[in-house]
């Protein structure tokens, strides 16, 4: 069950003594203390940053940071009806509660398949879900990015303009429109996308053309996530892309436990997995901006099938312990190639997942948008 948002109204006093005694003086006295300090609770409050909240209040903040735990969240792939909302509900049936945060992904196509922001599917599921939306500047070849071939449109080109009247002034009014706040990441895990898509610079001039064109149509809904994989051997380009703290107010990394899917040497629990790329970015992006893992997930261990319930049980107590880390997105879906299956909706994986999903950590008040 989640908490309540809602706080206990406050303790009346008693009745107070009658005119004219000691008492009177010093619950007037109390009063006046009282008053000044509400009155400077007040000033404090206003002039704190969009993170800041009272003492004890685990409400969102402004930016949907959960100042108490971690928003618990997922990609899941389109049903074989083509049906993303058939596809989240049964997924929540199995893991046995309702995701806070679904994550998807768009192409800038245009096309109703997959370059429309906000589908009939996201809309509904946006009714008592938050949704992150990621939107990449490429044209996919196959829907819903099926076997990853697509086109890309080039940062140099997003940077001039060239995609505003076509592409990005129709989706922003969608989005717009929409009213609630959402996740947005342009082009994310871009450090692997050099230099095919332009350079980091070209890259930081696209990122900051989309946010000003979004910030000129008046679109204020957007909560923008700026996602990197967070692989250590890319820390020269990730720093390189970053666009600065004005352009981003959440950081995504996308870390796994590939284990043999990648013929890694070793098998990385929980902690292991995202400890490095959290502390690269805590120490040289930003120390204080909330961080998502915008994708997490682990491979199998063929020869031990519990490993992978046992990875998923480890978070709770581990999360915690990565304070900046504000969300977390399992990506449920399988990638080509042997020992990669990295859903977690079946065997030993489901139900370490179940009970890392039921982790009061992971269980924060929801905005008041989608309650």
């Amino acid at each position: 069950m989640r908490h309540s948002s809602a706080r206990p109204p406050a303790r009346p006093f008693g009745r107070p003594p009658a005119r004219g005694s000691g008492g009177t003086r010093l619950f007037l006295a109390l009063a006046t203390v009282g008053a000044l300090l509400a009155g400077l609770g007040t000033w404090w409050f206003a002039r704190s940053s969009d993170h800041a909240r009272p003492p004890g209040d685990c409400a969102p903040t402004k930016l949907l940071e959960p100042p108490c735990g971690a928003w618990w969240g997922a990609y899941v792939p389109y049903a074989s009806n083509g049906s993303l909302t058939d596809a989240v509900l049964s997924f929540e049936q199995k893991i046995g509660r309702r995701l806070d945060l679904v994550y998807t992904y768009h192409d800038m196509s245009n096309t109703q398949r997959d370059g429309v922001l906000l589908t009939p599917d996201e809309r509904r599921l946006g009714e008592d879900r938050m949704l992150m939306l990621a939107w990449e500047s490429t044209v996919w070849t196959e829907p819903h990015h099926r076997n990853y071939t697509q086109t890309q449109l080039g940062w140099a080109r997003v940077a001039a303009g060239d995609f505003d009247r076509t592409i990005i002034d129709p989706q922003a009014e969608r989005i717009k429109k929409y009213g609630k706040t959402i996740f947005f990441s342009f082009d994310q895990e871009a450090d692997f996308r050099t230099p095919d898509a332009g350079t980091p610079a070209e890259f930081i001039a696209a990122y900051r053309h989309v946010h000003d064109r979004f910030a000129q149509l008046g679109v204020n809904n957007v909560i923008w996530v700026w996602t990197v994989s967070g692989y250590l051997g890319h820390t020269s380009q990730m720093k390189a892309l970053y666009p600065g703290d004005a352009y981003v107010d959440w950081i995504g990394m996308d870390q796994y436990n590939y284990y043999l899917c990648h013929k890694s040497p070793d098998w990385l629990d929980f902690r292991q997995s995202q400890q490095p790329a959290y502390d690269w970015l805590r120490k040289n992006i930003s120390a204080t901006k909330p961080i998502m893992m915008s994708e997490f997930s682990t491979a199998p261990d063929p020869a031990d099938p519990d490993r992978q319930k046992g990875w998923y049980e480890q978070i709770p107590k581990a999360a915690p312990e990565l304070p900046g880390v504000k969300a977390m997105v399992q990506w449920d879906s399988p990638v080509p190639g042997p020992d990669c299956d990295l859903r977690a909706d079946h065997g030993p994986a489901l139900q370490g997942y179940r009970e890392a999903g039921g982790a009061p950590y992971v269980n924060q008040p929801l905005p008041a948008q989608v309650r």
